[in-house]
């Protein structure tokens, strides 16, 4: 638990140029909060009482503004910055070292028990307002623009932006 803690404090150092000493992260940051309360509590709980999970993931959103589903998959080193509006979904996979911002969606678009949120691999940065909808995968490396619309997968390494989003990197 410890490791996790030091390696998402020094993720999130590196990834903001704001970001003060360590103990400053590590008590200020309500996207590192929301992803150890998931990580620690409510994923866990969820699988033996999903109850007492979605209570966790409840008292989370309360408190910082992310709502992370306690059945989601997330990766390590995971940075939330500016979370207040973040969405993550039930059957979203957040890859390692995936950075994002406030207001990002990974929701869902089948009412149906299935695989319906999207898949963000390692590496991928997720800007401001972000929506990305469905079964999808976000490739390795990937950028998604602020305010984009991603209802496509996106190859690894490319840059999308708009409504719908569209590969804006060289192909």
């Amino acid at each position: 638990m410890y490791a996790r803690i030091r390696e998402d404090v020094r993720a999130m150092r590196r990834r903001d140029p704001a970001a003060g000493s360590r103990l400053d992260v590590a008590l200020t940051y309500p996207g590192l909060h929301a992803v150890w309360a998931h990580v620690f509590l409510a994923g866990p709980l969820y699988d033996r009482w999903p109850t007492a999970g979605r209570l966790v993931a409840y008292w989370v959103r309360l408190l910082t503004g992310i709502e992370i589903h306690p059945d989601a998959d997330i990766g390590r080193r995971v940075t939330i910055d500016h979370g207040h509006g973040v969405v993550i979904g039930e059957t979203a996979v957040v890859g390692d070292d995936v950075h994002m911002y406030h207001g990002v969606t990974l929701g869902g678009n089948d009412s149906r028990p299935v695989d319906r949120h999207p898949t963000v691999r390692a590496g991928v940065t997720l800007g401001a307002n972000a929506t990305l909808l469905g079964d999808i995968e976000i490739g390795a490396n990937a950028s998604v623009g602020a305010a984009s619309v991603v209802t496509d997968d996106v190859a690894a390494g490319a840059t999308v932006t708009g409504v719908p989003a569209q590969r804006v990197d060289d192909a």
